[in-house]
Protein backbone atom coordinates (compact mmCIF):
# COMPACT_ATOMS: atom_id res chain seq x y z
CA UNK A 1 0.00 0.00 0.00
CA UNK A 2 1.57 3.48 -1.14
CA UNK A 3 0.19 6.73 0.59
CA UNK A 4 0.30 9.86 -1.87
CA UNK A 5 3.10 11.93 -0.95
CA UNK A 6 1.38 14.71 1.09
CA UNK A 7 0.27 11.52 3.74
CA UNK A 8 2.70 12.49 5.93
CA UNK A 9 2.04 12.60 10.00
CA UNK A 10 3.99 13.73 12.75
CA UNK A 11 4.34 13.53 16.57
CA UNK A 12 7.19 14.59 19.46
CA UNK A 13 6.69 13.54 22.81
CA UNK A 14 8.75 14.22 25.75
CA UNK A 15 8.72 11.99 28.73
CA UNK A 16 10.02 11.37 32.37
CA UNK A 17 12.02 8.37 32.77
CA UNK A 18 9.73 6.33 33.89
CA UNK A 19 8.23 2.55 32.50
CA UNK A 20 4.71 4.76 32.01
CA UNK A 21 6.64 6.55 29.28
CA UNK A 22 7.67 3.44 27.56
CA UNK A 23 4.10 2.50 27.99
CA UNK A 24 2.97 5.87 26.20
CA UNK A 25 5.61 5.49 23.62
CA UNK A 26 5.07 2.06 22.70
CA UNK A 27 1.21 2.58 22.04
CA UNK A 28 2.15 5.96 20.20
CA UNK A 29 4.37 3.36 17.82
CA UNK A 30 1.60 1.05 17.66
CA UNK A 31 -0.98 3.85 16.35
CA UNK A 32 1.40 4.99 14.14
CA UNK A 33 2.18 1.43 13.08
CA UNK A 34 -1.04 0.74 11.86
CA UNK A 35 -2.60 4.36 10.64
CA UNK A 36 0.77 3.78 8.38
CA UNK A 37 -1.06 0.71 6.98
CA UNK A 38 1.12 -2.03 8.38
CA UNK A 39 -0.48 -5.40 8.56
CA UNK A 40 -1.55 -7.15 11.54
CA UNK A 41 1.76 -9.14 11.97
CA UNK A 42 4.45 -6.12 11.35
CA UNK A 43 2.11 -3.62 13.81
CA UNK A 44 2.95 -5.39 17.00
CA UNK A 45 6.63 -5.94 15.68
CA UNK A 46 7.44 -2.34 15.39
CA UNK A 47 5.32 -1.69 18.61
CA UNK A 48 8.26 -4.14 20.33
CA UNK A 49 11.29 -2.89 18.80
CA UNK A 50 10.26 1.26 19.90
CA UNK A 51 9.33 -0.10 23.36
CA UNK A 52 12.82 -2.22 23.37
CA UNK A 53 14.31 1.38 22.21
CA UNK A 54 12.42 3.18 25.06
CA UNK A 55 13.30 0.71 27.76
CA UNK A 56 17.05 0.91 27.01
CA UNK A 57 16.73 5.03 26.82
CA UNK A 58 15.00 4.80 30.68
CA UNK A 59 16.54 2.32 32.44
CA UNK A 60 20.30 1.84 30.85
CA UNK A 61 20.19 5.71 29.29
CA UNK A 62 19.01 7.60 31.90
CA UNK A 63 18.93 4.94 34.80
CA UNK A 64 15.61 6.00 35.76
CA UNK A 65 16.59 9.68 36.90
CA UNK A 66 13.63 11.87 37.61
CA UNK A 67 15.83 15.08 36.15
CA UNK A 68 16.33 13.32 32.74
CA UNK A 69 13.52 12.78 29.90
CA UNK A 70 13.23 10.64 26.71
CA UNK A 71 12.03 12.34 23.71
CA UNK A 72 10.28 10.29 20.60
CA UNK A 73 9.84 11.22 18.08
CA UNK A 74 7.45 9.61 15.03
CA UNK A 75 7.07 10.28 11.19
CA UNK A 76 4.79 8.11 8.75
CA UNK A 77 5.39 9.37 5.14
CA UNK A 78 4.79 7.78 2.08
CA UNK A 79 7.71 5.33 2.22
CA UNK A 80 8.39 4.48 5.72
CA UNK A 81 7.77 4.80 9.37
CA UNK A 82 10.70 6.92 11.12
CA UNK A 83 11.08 6.54 14.75
CA UNK A 84 13.50 8.29 16.82
CA UNK A 85 13.77 7.62 20.85
CA UNK A 86 16.78 9.82 22.77
CA UNK A 87 18.03 9.66 26.20
CA UNK A 88 19.84 11.73 28.70
CA UNK A 89 22.68 9.17 29.77
CA UNK A 90 26.13 8.48 29.18
CA UNK A 91 26.45 7.25 25.71
CA UNK A 92 26.22 3.45 24.56
CA UNK A 93 28.52 2.49 21.53
CA UNK A 94 26.34 -0.44 19.59
CA UNK A 95 29.36 -2.41 19.11
CA UNK A 96 30.00 -3.12 22.99
CA UNK A 97 27.10 -4.45 23.48
CA UNK A 98 27.28 -8.69 23.62
CA UNK A 99 25.78 -11.19 21.56
CA UNK A 100 22.74 -12.83 22.59
CA UNK A 101 23.18 -15.26 20.73
CA UNK A 102 26.66 -16.65 21.70
CA UNK A 103 27.06 -19.71 24.07
CA UNK A 104 28.20 -17.37 26.60
CA UNK A 105 25.30 -15.23 26.63
CA UNK A 106 22.17 -17.34 26.18
CA UNK A 107 21.04 -17.81 29.32
CA UNK A 108 21.67 -13.88 30.25
CA UNK A 109 18.70 -11.97 31.44
CA UNK A 110 19.59 -8.49 29.30
CA UNK A 111 21.29 -7.70 25.93
CA UNK A 112 18.41 -8.89 23.74
CA UNK A 113 16.91 -5.38 23.29
CA UNK A 114 18.85 -4.25 20.43
CA UNK A 115 18.84 -7.73 18.94
CA UNK A 116 15.13 -7.79 18.55
CA UNK A 117 15.52 -4.09 17.39
CA UNK A 118 17.63 -5.04 14.35
CA UNK A 119 15.06 -8.04 13.78
CA UNK A 120 12.35 -6.30 13.94
CA UNK A 121 13.02 -2.87 11.48
CA UNK A 122 14.79 -2.21 8.59
CA UNK A 123 17.53 0.23 9.90
CA UNK A 124 18.56 0.89 12.82
CA UNK A 125 21.27 3.89 13.51
CA UNK A 126 22.66 5.27 16.72
CA UNK A 127 24.12 8.87 17.11
CA UNK A 128 25.68 9.95 20.31
CA UNK A 129 24.23 12.98 21.57
CA UNK A 130 26.88 14.21 24.50
CA UNK A 131 24.62 13.47 26.47
CA UNK A 132 22.77 10.78 25.95
CA UNK A 133 22.23 8.50 22.65
CA UNK A 134 19.65 8.78 19.80
CA UNK A 135 18.58 5.69 17.84
CA UNK A 136 16.53 6.04 14.95
CA UNK A 137 14.49 2.92 14.08
CA UNK A 138 12.88 2.73 10.34
CA UNK A 139 10.58 0.43 8.54
CA UNK A 140 10.01 0.66 5.14
CA UNK A 141 6.34 0.27 3.92
CA UNK A 142 7.92 -1.55 0.79
CA UNK A 143 10.56 -3.86 1.18
CA UNK A 144 13.84 -3.30 -1.33
CA UNK A 145 13.41 -5.51 -4.86
CA UNK A 146 16.22 -7.13 -5.71
CA UNK A 147 17.25 -6.13 -8.88
CA UNK A 148 15.94 -7.42 -11.90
Amino acid sequence: MRLPDSTTSRASLTLGSTIDSVEVVERTAEDFAARAGFDEDTVPNIAMAVREAAVNAVLHGNAYDPTKHITASFEANSDSLIVRIADQGPGLDPDTVPDPLAPENILRGSGRGIFLIRAFMDEVHFRQLHPGTELTLIKHRIPAQPPA
